[in-house]
């Protein structure tokens, strides 16, 4: 969709750019309201260099990527002069169901290997207070959603569209969107494990293939918050230190666990692939010609 006659490869690193710089951005932001917040109620949170995993760090974490959706479709239209909902599918709109589809569908499966991957990952237990407990559970089941859909659009949907724009031939192009867009989802998870960017950089691979196949980010949304709403309920459900052993991604924190959701996500990539092979991936609709005896104003409409 963002392809054009020249390549304008200066453009989509500049789009990446301003992405990660929104990230960033967002993300200082909302952690600094979160520690003013915390600080007024004699909490110290991990960004004031404290322990206190708040609901109030843990939901402004989350809103703060949460702002990517509207940041990226604010960079497609300021560089590219493509209107923002063009990034929900190829119908320049959030197609609901597909997006029902793989959540009955492919949501049991990924369920059983996210929990798998979580129940057989051993981590450090913590006292939490009832009302963090319940606070922590409200805002990840309102606002992970959110984190998950704010990194689908900037990754699968921008990121994936500008660096696919770069070359002209479709399948360069393809190979061209899905590695640097997974490359830079798993630069910006910052791990230092090898296991866990392995897993980081085969999700993001196996949701590009999908987002490329299917022809919007609705299924990947769909993984991707399933992973991170379920990971978080679990983790508080057997009040796991969230903000110690679950964010850490330093080096020995991986395993080879990492590989049932791994394959379980390689195996969903490809039963898409599959399922798509003789129409091929979906394309954005031409545009229909009005009747040769309509309206003026109808002409107008439809062009």
């Amino acid at each position: 969709m963002l392809a054009g006659e020249k390549r304008r490869i200066v453009r989509g690193i500049l789009a990446i750019v301003l992405l990660l710089a929104g990230l960033y951005v967002f993300s200082f932001a909302s952690v600094g309201a979160a520690v003013f917040i915390d600080t007024q109620m004699g909490r110290v949170n991990p960004a004031n260099g404290g322990t206190d995993y708040t609901p109030v760090y843990h939901g402004f974490s989350m809103f703060g990527l949460a702002l990517l959706v509207p940041w990226s479709m604010c960079i497609q239209r300021w560089l590219y002069g493509v209107k923002g909902p063009a990034l929900h599918s190829v119908v320049s709109g959030f197609r609901f169901d597909v997006f029902g589809r793989a959540l009955l569908i492919i949501g049991p499966v990924w369920l059983i290997a996210v929990v798998v991957m979580n129940a057989a990952t051993p981590t450090e237990q913590t006292y939490w207070p009832i009302a963090d407990l319940v606070g922590i559970i409200v805002t990840t089941l309102l606002l992970v959603p959110l984190q998950a859909a704010g990194e689908e659009y900037g990754i699968r949907g921008l990121v994936f569209r500008a660096a696919g724009s770069w070359s002209r031939g479709p399948r360069l192009s393809v190979f061209v969107g899905v590695l640097v867009s997974s490359l830079v989802f798993m630069v910006i998870h910052g791990a230092d494990d090898p296991w866990i960017n392995i897993w980081y950089f085969t999700l993001a691979v196996s949701l590009a293939v999908i987002t490329w196949r299917t022809g919007g980010i609705e299924t990947a949304i769909v993984i991707h918050a399933l992973l991170n709403t379920v990971t978080f309920l679990y983790a508080t459900a057997i009040h796991s230190d969230i903000g110690g052993s679950i964010m850490d991604r330093s080096a020995g924190t991986g395993s080879p666990i990492l590989l049932v959701p791994i394959i379980t996500v390689v195996v969903i990539a490809a039963v898409v692939w599959l399922r798509t092979r003789r129409t091929g991936p979906a394309l954005t609709p031409a545009p229909v010609p009005p009747h040769p005896y309509a309206h003026p104003a109808q002409v107008a409409t439809a062009q």
